[in-house]
């Protein structure tokens, strides 16, 4: 089994900043990308950001600039950097991972459970 937990979600102002993480642990055998999705109220989950096993990166356009993915391999850890964040950045941020198992060499998709992210003065 797999499982992503992520930490770091909270209240903010506009304009401020904040910090995502997600770690990744149970039976890994590699860990092909990692990436961050949010839902607003209302709306379809969308894609934030995502980073490859090879380190490079991709962001939505909403978020360049602004945004930075990163990752520790050793630590099977993603983090997001947030800043300049806006009301419009208000969502629940889900961590997503694309893993190959220890057990049969399956690769599947996992999800964590969620963190709150409120921009609001």
């Amino acid at each position: 089994q797999v499982q992503l937990v992520e930490s770091g979600g909270g209240l903010v102002q506009p304009g401020g900043s904040l910090s995502l993480s997600c770690a990744a642990s149970g039976s890994i055998f590699s860990i092909n990308a990692m990436g961050w999705y949010r839902q607003a109220p209302g709306k379809l989950r969308e894609s934030v950001a995502f980073i490859i096993s090879g380190g490079s990166t991709n962001y939505a356009d909403s978020v360049k600039g602004r945004f930075t993915i990163s990752r520790d391999n050793a630590k099977n850890t993603v983090y997001l950097q947030m800043s300049s964040l806006k009301p419009e950045d208000t969502a629940v941020y889900y961590c997503n991972a694309d893993i190959t198992s220890s057990f049969l060499r399956r690769r599947s998709n996992y999800w964590g459970q969620g963190t709150q992210v409120t921009v609001s003065s």
